[in-house]
């Protein structure tokens, strides 16, 4: 299971800045360790939903009694203000009774469009 399941292992780093997003990428992809799977880029490509985050695929060693196999993580990198933005509509979305209206939807997508203003600014104060 652990070879076959993507994200049985997950791994969510929070950063303060969207360009440390994308250094942080950089060091995983130098870690002669690890293998790339996959990569999804949703702080430039953001979902319908307005939802902005970096994800990977890795596989990663693990070391048993007497070999090595390698298991998939699951790794998401965003800042703390998506992580916000996520956390928030998860809970609306999926942790209430009730359903989410078009118009509440509708105010989401603003809100992650607002962060996402918000990310770019701050990165002029860094």
């Amino acid at each position: 299971a652990l070879r076959q399941i993507r994200d049985s292992i997950g791994l969510r780093i929070v950063c303060g800045f969207v360009d440390d997003i994308y250094r942080l990428v950089d060091v995983i992809h130098s870690f002669e360790d690890c293998r790339i799977v996959g990569e999804k880029d949703y702080i430039k490509n953001a979902k319908p939903n307005g939802y902005r985050s970096y994800h990977m695929i890795v596989e990663v060693p693990v070391k048993k009694k007497k070999k090595t196999i390698y298991v998939k993580c699951e790794i998401q990198i965003r800042t703390l203000a998506m992580d916000f933005w996520a956390s928030f509509e998860h809970k609306v979305k999926y942790k209430t009774k009730n359903d989410v209206n078009p118009k509440m939807s509708k105010e989401l997508v603003s809100c992650a469009k607002m962060i996402n203003k918000f990310d770019t600014k701050m990165i002029n104060y860094k």
